[in-house]
Formats: structure tokens, C-alpha cells, sequence
């Protein structure tokens, strides 16, 4: 059974074939504009990307690779934490307070790279 709608008002295709190099380049463009690839080529063949088309805003990759560093930071943090625990070790509080500070900081990060406001800090006490 086929997925989708039977009322689509778009009924054609057409398949474009690229090299690597024209699709990267082409789906960069397109992510530029916030657009998917089929908005993105409808908007410039046509004028605008349909009535359907719904922006997005680009990713800023260089946020995103400093996003994934941190993350690792914290996971490793969190490894270390549980190690200790699982050994009967006690828990070192600060590197937890560390832990849950990198966190704030990444997910603060990640709204900034999507382009939205992120709620208060409500990170933990002293």
C-alpha cells in the first residue's frame, strides 16, 4: 500500500541526475536558503518554493562541531561519575556540578545554532 495522499496537486516528477560535487553544492544552497532540495529547485525555477515549503534555518556548522566536543566532554564526564559509583567510590559532587554546567552550556548552544532564544539557566546550586 502507498504511503502518502491521494489528493496530492502534484502529481509529476522529474529526476535530475548530479555529480557529487553539483549535489553538495546544491544541497548546500538549499540549506542556505532554509529550504529543502525539491522547495529549493521549485523556488528557482519558479519563482518561489510553493505554498507548502517550510523554512528552516540553516545549520551553523562550526557551532555544531563545537556542540559535538562538548558533548563528548560531558560523556566522558559521565563515564567517570558512574565508574566511581559502580566501584563504591564516593561521588566527587563537583565533577557532577561540572557535568550538569556543560550540559546547560550545550543545550544553550544548540538553540543558538537553531536559531531559537533557550529558557533560563536553571543550572545546579553552588
Amino acid at each position: 500500500m502507498a504511503s502518502g495522499s491521494d489528493k496530492r496537486q502534484r502529481s509529476q516528477q522529474s529526476l535530475i541526475r548530479w555529480t557529487d560535487d553539483e549535489f553538495a553544492s546544491v544541497t548546500e544552497k538549499a540549506d542556505k536558503a532554509g529550504l529543502a532540495i525539491a522547495a529549493f529547485m521549485r523556488a528557482a525555477a519558479l519563482g518561489n518554493p510553493g505554498p507548502r515549503a517550510q523554512r528552516s534555518p540553516p545549520a551553523d556548522h562550526k557551532a555544531l562541531r563545537q556542540i559535538l566536543g562538548h558533548v563528548g566532554r560531558i560523556g566522558n564526564n559521565i563515564n567517570q561519575i558512574a565508574r566511581a559509583i559502580n566501584s563504591g567510590d564516593a561521588v566527587n559532587i563537583p565533577e557532577l556540578r561540572e557535568s550538569l554546567r556543560a550540559y546547560l552550556e550545550i543545550r544553550n548552544a544548540i538553540f543558538e545554532a537553531l536559531g531559537k532564544s533557550h529558557g533560563p539557566d536553571t543550572g545546579p546550586g553552588p
